[in-house]
């Protein structure tokens, strides 16, 4: 009997040995692709410009700034254009305010790419502003006067100009 306690003992050690090789659970590994595809993009928007709320003979130049702010894809090229504006007589470049009241008189504005420089149009290679985009939001700044004129009637006056980026 000592013997067959011995033996069951040894068994017993053996077995207990091997229970942490035996438990040990198998892996395998398995690799995925995680990837998306970027493709040439723009955003724009604008502030308004506002020449003044009380402005009265137009003997002077009046100026006024507006910004721009562009967000385009890395290395994507840009092209921004500026139309007519929605006042009576606009036209390419030549740009009114038309009034909002019942006298419906007009003020001329330009509006330019640099202080009293070129004038900003709609024309793609001609008076629009090009750029090429860095990812980040760029801030474009458009020059706005109202040149020297006959002075139209007490009103407010208004136009909407569309800026248009092309990429």
């Amino acid at each position: 009997m000592l013997k067959s306690k011995s033996s069951l003992a040894v068994l017993g050690l053996i077995g207990a040995m091997a229970a942490p090789f035996s438990a040990q659970a198998a892996s395998k590994i398995a690799t995925f692709d995680v990837s998306m595809k970027i493709v040439a993009d723009c955003t724009i928007g604008a502030n308004g410009m506002d020449f003044g709320q009380n402005q009265g003979v137009i003997t002077a130049a009046v100026s006024a700034n507006s910004t721009i702010n562009v967000t385009c894809t890395n290395t994507t090229p840009y092209n921004i254009g500026l139309n007519a504006g929605t006042g009576a007589g606009s036209s390419g470049t030549t740009r009114y305010m038309a009034g909002t009241g019942a006298n419906a008189g007009t003020v001329k504005f330009n509006l330019y790419q640099a202080p009293g420089a070129t004038l900003w149009g709609n024309t793609q290679g001609t008076d629009t502003v090009s750029g090429i985009g860095n990812g980040n939001a760029q801030t474009l700044t458009v020059y706005g006067e109202i040149p020297v004129q006959s002075t139209p009637a007490p009103d407010s006056y208004k136009s909407t100009v569309t800026a248009t980026i092309s990429f």
